[in-house]
């Protein structure tokens, strides 16, 4: 079975501060409590909404722990690769 331990208050207050300092509007559900169905939306600057989950333990890879986000555009049809808070925050700044 699937877990979601790896999303911690610490991370999800990484995510949210690589967010910030990216300067991207975002708000989480406030499920920190219940990461399975924690979700971040955050809007980029062409005005596209983004979704930001934790990955499952399946998804992150032992040689790169800290990578544990997933971001989904519908717009843009996108969904990223398993990335850092700071990865996640800086292909949405970048997307085009």
């Amino acid at each position: 079975m699937a877990t979601f331990s790896h999303a911690t208050p610490e991370r999800c207050a990484q995510l949210g501060r690589a967010l910030t300092a990216a300067g991207l509007t975002w708000s989480d559900n406030g499920q920190q409590g219940a990461p399975q169905f924690l979700t971040y939306t955050v809007t980029d600057s062409h005005g596209r909404t983004w979704r930001i989950s934790p990955a499952t333990s399946f998804q992150i890879s032992p040689s790169a722990p800290g990578q544990i986000w997933q971001a989904s555009c519908p717009a843009l049809m996108t969904t990223t690769p398993v990335l850092s808070a700071r990865q996640v925050a800086e292909h949405i700044r970048d997307a085009a």
